[in-house]
């Protein structure tokens, strides 16, 4: 079940568990801040672009009552270690990886089939910042860029992609870098993903935002509610009661 470097960490939710490579890509809080921030019917069908190790397909069959849901993650490894942390947890009949280009989502999609779309796309645009991998080719360096930085896909290409495969008022869950809040609502408007809720999330009361969770529908009317700011810590390494539930620390 595990590859040399891997390991098994505890995800601290009903007994889920999750295959990690802490050489290569682990998930962050905003991974698990974006699926306490989901909201999904039961018997809905939802989609996680870009889905990684599988982290929020994995929280989001406990956090929400959906019947599928799919991640699809373009590296061939990466999408093979979120298959085996979906057998390591017995969710197969639920949960679907697919190895492809969300680019080309369209062909392994049909359209207008997704009730909700989640996203936990790269925060750094193409052509900023410095790569670990450079040329190197190493494989290691290359899946902590591609997280990071717009190098498999842009926002825009994130934003098409969840605009064909949401049906008519479907909800679209993202979360993203404040900084870039002007860009990213214009990308979502254009494509006709409407953001109806926001919150941004600081690390202690005092301090800037560093996310902010938007929640898009497909077709709405333009008007957002900008809701609580959801905040990390009250101390360093002590989390405000919210967080505490969020990870299941009461």
């Amino acid at each position: 079940m595990l590859l040399p470097g891997e390991r098994i960490d505890d995800l601290e939710r009903n007994g889920l568990v999750i295959i990690q490579n802490p050489e290569r890509f682990s998930f962050g809080m905003d991974a698990v801040l974006l699926s306490a921030y989901v909201r999904a019917p039961r018997g809905s069908r939802i989609l996680d672009l870009g889905t990684g190790t599988g982290i929020l397909p994995i929280l989001l069959s406990d956090r929400t009552e959906a019947a599928e849901i799919c991640g699809l993650e373009i590296m061939e490894d990466i999408a093979g270690m979120a298959e085996r942390s979906v057998s390591l947890n017995h969710l197969g009949d639920r949960v679907k990886i697919t190895c492809g280009d969300l680019r080309r989502a369209e062909d392994y999609f049909e359209a207008a089939s997704f009730d909700v779309i989640t996203s936990n796309p790269p925060y750094i645009p193409a052509g900023s910042g410095l790569l670990t991998g450079g040329a190197s080719g190493d494989e290691e360096a290359r899946s902590h860029d591609a997280a990071r930085h717009e190098i498999c896909c842009t926002f825009e290409d994130v934003a098409a992609a969840a605009a064909k495969l949401l049906k008519s008022n479907g909800h679209f869950f993202l979360v993203h870098r404040p900084a870039r809040l002007v860009e990213i609502v214009g990308v979502l408007s254009g494509r006709g993903l409407e953001p109806k809720r926001m919150r941004f999330v600081h690390p202690y009361a005092d301090r800037r935002p560093g996310l902010v969770l938007l929640d898009c529908v497909r077709g709405a009317r333009s008007g957002v509610t900008v809701e609580e700011p959801l905040v990390v810590y009250e101390s360093p390494g002590r989390y405000t009661p919210e967080t505490g539930r969020i990870y299941g620390r009461e």
